[in-house]
């Protein structure tokens, strides 16, 4: 057996200008792509042309990363894609597993390629809301109990970290986001910036900040993502900001 290079990439959040060398390297080397159709998408055609490519809906991560290790056993460069960065809430993590399970952790040669965050791309269109100490949860109970999140949830508000939240709302899921805001209003005053990105770096990008007491949690879904300001941070120039204090320190 002489299994060809297996490659998880992040693509970033989706704007081609975001792709790094890295990643683009590796999926010009791939002689097979996989990945959920949304995030393949996310690639040119141009990019694809003359690969093999596999790709299948939600809540199939499994099959797809065993496609891939197959594909790799098989002779094929391959390339697992995700969208930001693979190993945050990304593939990487699931292709050890299973190469683990199937005594092939040592068999198949597996290199990352780290991507834009998401969190990273949010912040970036938001202003500087990341400055300071921060902690992302995901608001998806699919794989991990609800109770495990809502802990998650209260220990860093009551930590003051600015709050990232992945997943914020699905059609499913309809009511974890305002539980994730009643818990916000405990330890925030109601000025608290907010901020929403949708579709970040994408088609259709939209980002809101409003104040924690006016923002509604209708306003977001599976392709956005939330940033909810510690006790420190304030909107700027319709731009939210996190004092790191290097103001405070330089006399500025």
């Amino acid at each position: 057996m002489n299994p060809a290079p297996l490659y998880v990439v992040g693509l970033g959040p989706g704007d081609a200008a975001l792709l790094t060398p890295q990643a683009a390297a590796m999926l010009d080397a791939a002689q097979t792509i996989v990945g959920y159709r949304l995030y393949v998408d996310l690639i040119s055609p141009e990019r694809l042309r003359g690969k093999n490519v596999v790709t299948t809906g939600m809540r199939r991560e499994a099959d797809r990363c065993n496609a891939a290790i197959d594909a790799a056993l098989a002779g094929s460069p391959t390339a697992v894609v995700c969208s930001g960065d693979a190993g945050i809430y990304g593939m990487s993590g699931l292709i050890f597993e299973l190469l683990e399970a199937r005594d092939l952790a040592d068999a198949v040669p597996v290199t990352i390629a780290p991507g834009v965050p998401a969190v990273c791309a949010a912040a970036a269109l938001l202003g500087a809301p990341l400055m300071h100490d921060f902690a992302c949860v995901s608001l998806s109970d699919l794989l991990t109990p609800w109770e495990r999140i809502e802990q998650r949830l209260e220990a860093a508000l009551a930590a003051d970290f600015v709050l990232a939240l992945y997943n914020p709302r699905s059609k499913g899921r309809d009511w974890q986001l305002d539980r994730a805001l009643e818990l916000a209003r405990r330890h925030r005053t109601p000025e608290t910036p907010v901020g929403l990105v949708h579709k970040a770096y994408r088609p259709d990008q939209q980002t809101l900040i409003r104040p924690l007491r006016d923002f509604c949690g209708t306003d977001a879904d599976m392709l956005s993502l939330l940033i909810i300001g510690n006790t420190t941070t304030r909107v700027t120039a319709e731009r939210m900001v996190t004092p790191r204090g290097y103001a405070v320190t330089s006399g500025a």
